[in-house]
């Protein structure tokens, strides 16, 4: 069965698992990809498409002129710069849709890829902006994408260790005919102590949660 992002199944129990700070919001430049479209992704990525046809290009010398002026933190030449590469940030999105992130996302990722590309571009000493923004944008989401994947991982090592755990203390328990120790525990599963400690509390603190939705119910 899938599990939402963010958090991870340990048999009837729902573990959440943090995974940091809440990425930043970038419509103050012209374009944010959160998920709050009514209608949803496709939605959304409908909408995103059409203004980034909708863009009148840049006129000559006209990105020279707003490449300075967004090194100066002037936000309206930011956000027709952003809209202008719209199109850009979807298509590299799109070819990597299916590496574990949605389109909607990796476009917000790409943005804030885009809005630094903007900032550093004045002091890189590289000539092509879009060679520049299009590298920028494509690290920034290949980052969101290695960051998730290694919180995927550490999800699923939780929900082992959980069951391990749940596994052993009730095999201790019918073998000993009392509730086994944590060093106990410990000793069967070789772990430390602390890391049983750990994983007992997360343990807890799911049930605590399962109990209190099936009380809510």
């Amino acid at each position: 069965m899938a599990t939402p992002r963010g958090a991870c199944r340990c048999k009837t129990w729902n573990i959440g698992l943090s995974r940091g700070a809440p990425r930043p919001r970038v419509e103050s430049v012209g374009m944010c990809a959160e998920r709050i479209h009514p209608a949803g992704d496709e939605a959304l990525m409908r909408d995103l498409r059409q203004q980034a046809r909708g863009t009148p290009p840049l006129g000559d010398g006209e990105q020279t002129s707003l490449l300075e002026q967004s090194a100066r933190g002037d936000r309206q030449s930011q956000s027709r710069l952003v809209a202008t590469k719209l199109g850009m940030v979807i298509r590299l999105a799109e070819a990597r849709s299916e590496k574990g992130l949605s389109v909607p996302d990796l476009v917000q990722e790409g943005s804030l890829g885009l809005i630094e590309a903007m900032r550093s571009f004045q002091g890189s000493g590289v000539r092509d902006f879009d060679a520049f923004a299009e590298q920028k944008v494509g690290e920034q989401m290949d980052a969101a994408i290695a960051a998730e994947a290694a919180a995927v991982r550490e999800a699923e090592q939780l929900v082992a260790a959980c069951n391990d755990y749940e596994r052993v203390k009730i095999l201790l328990r019918r073998t000993l005919q009392r509730t086994p120790t944590e060093a106990e525990i410990a000793e069967k599963l070789e772990w430390s102590v602390d890391r049983t400690r750990y994983v007992a509390q997360v343990v807890a603190d799911a049930r605590r949660r399962h109990d209190e939705e099936l009380l809510a119910l």
